[in-house]
C-alpha cells in the first residue's frame, strides 16, 4: 500500500507558473505508474500527466492534449516523489489536483487528498 501527499497547490494569475509536489510513503516506489488528475467543480475528475515506472519497460511520460506543451511531469525513485510543473496556467486550469499510484502489478489506485490550483484571469 502506499499513501500520497501533494503539495504546492495555491492562487496564480493566468499566464503563471505553479509546481506540485507528491511524496509517496510505501515501499517499492518503482512499481507504481505515478500520475496527476484533476477535478474542476461540476465536471468529472479528468487525467492530467502520467510518469510510467521504467523498471520493467521503457514507457515516456504521457500529457492530456489541453495540457501538452504547458505542463511537464518528472519522477524521482530515490526520493518517492513525482512533481508536476505547469507553466502558462490558464483559468480552465483551475481545479483540485489529485497524485494518482497504481499498482502495475495489481493495477489497484492510491490517491492524494488533493491541492487546489486557482487561476485567476
Amino acid at each position: 500500500q502506499v499513501q500520497l501527499v501533494e503539495s504546492g497547490g495555491g492562487l496564480v494569475q493566468a499566464g503563471g507558473s505553479l509546481r506540485l509536489s507528491c511524496v509517496a510513503s510505501g515501499r517499492a516506489f518503482s512499481s507504481y505508474d505515478m500520475g496527476w488528475y484533476r477535478q474542476a467543480p461540476g465536471k468529472e475528475r479528468e487525467f492530467v500527466a502520467t510518469s510510467p515506472t521504467s523498471s520493467w519497460s521503457v514507457r515516456t511520460p504521457d500529457y492530456a492534449d489541453s495540457v501538452k506543451g504547458r505542463f511537464t511531469i518528472s519522477r524521482d525513485n530515490a526520493k518517492n516523489t513525482v512533481e508536476l510543473q505547469m507553466y502558462s496556467l490558464k483559468p480552465e486550469d483551475t481545479a483540485i489536483y489529485y497524485c494518482n499510484a497504481r499498482n502495475i502489478f495489481s493495477q489497484i489506485n492510491y490517491w492524494g487528498q488533493g491541492t487546489q490550483v486557482t487561476v485567476s484571469s
